[in-house]
């Protein structure tokens, strides 16, 4: 079962390559952090805040893809966690079918960011975060 969550942080250390997102049960109190890089957490920045780059970054071109190519990313799930490293699925509807592709967890917030994608934990990932 996944539970509907939402970025409730975003920790920016501009002297680290360690960043920090805080994902947080929308219905609950459970909560964990995910440790992404320092590119991830500016685009994800940008993103959230509107401001558009001169020109397109990564997640920008995906989402014009997508976009072009009749397409919608419907959400976002957070759906395992192996060996402490977190793992994502970007769930793409397009001619009534949903395609999932595998991405890490920040590459598909950034890319639900700018249009505020819900994003999904599974069950087992907040049961695994807690111990």
């Amino acid at each position: 079962m996944d539970v509907e969550a939402e970025l409730s942080r975003i920790i920016i250390n501009e002297s680290s390559d360690q960043q920090i997102i805080i994902l947080k049960e929308r219905h609950g109190d459970r909560s964990f952090p995910i440790v992404i890089g320092i590119v991830e957490i500016f685009a994800i920045d940008r993103r959230l805040k509107g401001i558009k780059p001169s020109r397109p970054m990564t997640h920008d071109l995906l989402d014009s893809v997508i976009e072009n190519l009749g397409a919608k990313v419907e959400k976002i799930v957070v759906n395992d966690l192996q060996d402490h490293i977190f793992y994502a699925q970007v769930h793409i509807r397009s001619n009534g079918q949903t395609v999932r592709i595998d991405s890490r967890p920040s590459d598909a917030i950034a890319l639900g960011a700018a249009s505020n994608v819900p994003i999904y934990v599974a069950e087992h990932v907040f049961e695994q975060t807690a111990q």
